[in-house]
């Protein structure tokens, strides 16, 4: 068969002994995942239409206003992963705290959690912009039959199994990794089915792409300000080009493809960084690892951070190698 006319079952399948320790779990979280994606995609794409934009009048636990799709969309994937009985425990971005999942028979023989942001850059539904959804997949920590225990969602990325993400844009792509590199899938919504169609995605070692929102600029430390003023200068290969969506998402898959750096630094307004640890940038290093990419927090690598919090946020500076590595440079010079 050739490569590209391969579904995504059909890969699945294929590579289900690259997966350690699993008997199929892994292999039925990814499927599950394309299940709720289909559906997700399905709401998002009659956004316009239907009263499911705008907010839902509730604030997630981060004190954001929470979009009535994103509450759908955190709804979909839990009781898709829960009716499955695939993993023992889940983790969301729109919940206070992580749920526990028991079988039918009341065990909590599960080997997996997930940890997800449902609906990323949902304040970009309302005008049409690309959104998605993040996932990051862990082997418990406790023993098999206990329920779960902050300690299982509470691990370093360096121990995630697989991680992935949805976009759904002019077309839905769902791309995902086990750590065997990084594969792209696009849903063909006549009849349902994900295709791969970006096979051992790689990101360019240099770009000229730098996502960042430059309306914080005075707020920034001062080796992001340096870094800046670096990208813009007319000099080499540069100025490089501004790109910024606002939609994690969609600013990590145009960089992977055409070559670029997403940064989401501290800043005096939030001095911790905005993105979460485990929810958005495990799973996004984890990715870019595994595309040639290098994912830090301006210091050191994201993926060796041992979190302390479910809700834990770090800076965030992701992408091409060579691009990475010189922002790091212009931090290490500012400290």
């Amino acid at each position: 068969m050739e490569e590209r006319n391969k579904t995504l079952g059909e890969f699945i399948i294929e590579n289900q002994k690259a997966f350690q320790y699993s008997s199929g779990e892994l292999s039925r979280i990814i499927n599950s995942i394309r299940l709720a994606a289909k559906v997700v995609n399905y709401k998002v794409n009659k956004a316009g239409l239907v009263d499911i934009i705008g907010a839902a009048g509730e604030q997630n636990v981060q004190g954001e206003d929470q979009q009535k799709l994103d509450v759908y969309a955190n709804e979909v994937f839990i009781q898709t992963l829960i009716n499955r009985e695939i993993v023992c425990g889940i983790a969301s971005e729109e919940n206070d705290d992580f749920i526990t999942v028991q079988g039918s028979d009341n065990s909590h023989n599960n080997k997996y959690v997930i940890l997800m942001d449902p609906l990323d850059g949902s304040s970009n539904i309302d005008v049409n912009v690309s959104v998605g959804t993040i996932f990051s997949v862990f082997r418990r920590i406790t023993p098999i039959g206990t329920p779960v225990t902050s300690e299982d969602f509470l691990q370093p990325g360096i121990n995630q199994v697989a991680a992935g993400y949805v976009i759904y844009g002019t077309s839905t792509m769902l791309v995902y990794t086990t750590g065997h590199g990084v594969n792209g899938f696009t849903l063909n919504p006549a009849i349902g089915t994900f295709y791969l169609s970006h096979p051992n995605m790689k990101f360019p070692k240099d770009g000229n792409i730098y996502s960042v929102n430059e309306g914080n600029y005075v707020h920034f430390p001062q080796g992001v300000k340096n870094y800046i003023k670096y990208c813009q200068r007319e000099e080499e290969d540069r100025p490089y080009t501004s790109r910024y969506i606002g939609s994690l998402v969609s600013d990590f898959h145009r960089n992977m493809i055409k070559g670029g750096i997403y940064l989401y630094p501290t800043s005096s307004k939030a001095p911790k960084g905005k993105l979460r640890l485990l929810y958005e940038c495990n799973p996004m290093a984890f990715i870019a690892e595994q595309a040639g990419g290098k994912a830090t927090d301006g210091f050191g690598r994201i993926m060796e951070i041992q979190p302390t919090e479910l809700h834990e946020r770090v800076p965030f500076f992701c992408g091409s190698y060579n691009m990475v590595e010189k922002a790091e440079e212009f931090m290490a010079e500012a400290l």
